[in-house]
């Protein structure tokens, strides 16, 4: 279904999931900055959806093969917001919901595409269909992991930036000062906790769940 395990069968779906995903992320970064009025990732060149301008081939590999990666950071200059905490959280809130949206599209096209039933896999049809449904398990997974990554309330993750922009002013400030500490917390969330306590606290599991729960909450009323 909509999870099913990589292999070098689906690498190439993998590829343009992991793509779209990352790319995708990035630029609603972007046009989130610009629409509140930060014109430096236009300048940059980076409110566009071309892959070459958001991908880092190293981030994008680890992806692939470890399941979280990276892509360039897209520019902002909270200076030219308004209220910059505030700014900044959005322009941070808009990387997940651009993953959800996409998410929630490819799981419908997924259920639409089903209605027209299974061609035999020895025709064209059935050879088209299935690379289809390849490409939509890989769009729908990548989107959701990269979602459920990024709002880990930890630096320099997306999930941090929003965190501060919601909690009290001396909670926020005590999330910005991981940020001189690079991916440490990072790598503490994601390897040492899950570690030391056997799987039981794993946020990037928990969170995942969760982005499950939501997104079938969602679906279900439309495709039942």
């Amino acid at each position: 279904m909509l999870f099913q395990n990589f292999t070098l069968h689906t690498l190439p779906a993998t590829i343009v999931g992991v793509v779209l995903a990352l790319t995708v992320h990035e630029w609603a970064h972007g046009y989130a900055a610009y629409r509140l009025g930060d014109p430096t990732a236009k300048q940059m060149g980076r409110l566009t959806l071309h892959p070459k301008a958001h991908l880092d081939l190293f981030g994008a590999l680890a992806f692939v093969f470890v399941g979280f990666g990276w892509a360039k950071p897209v520019p902002v200059d909270p200076r030219y917001f308004d209220d910059p905490r505030k700014g900044m959280m959005w322009v941070a809130l808009a990387g997940p919901a651009s993953n959800l949206i996409l998410a929630i599209a490819t799981a419908l096209a997924y259920e639409l595409i089903g209605n027209f039933g299974h061609p035999n896999e020895g025709t064209i049809a059935g050879a088209v269909l299935n690379t289809i449904y390849m490409v939509a398990t890989a769009l729908f997974r990548y989107n959701v992991l990269l979602m459920a990554f990024n709002l880990i309330p930890v630096p320099p993750l997306d999930g941090s930036k929003i965190a501060a922009g919601i909690l009290p002013w001396q909670w926020a400030e005590k999330i910005r000062s991981l940020e001189q500490y690079g991916m440490m917390p990072i790598i503490i969330v994601l390897f040492v906790l899950p570690w030391i306590t056997n799987g039981t606290i794993n946020p990037v599991r928990w969170i995942m769940s969760t982005a499950i729960w939501v997104i079938s909450a969602i679906l279900s009323p439309i495709i039942g």
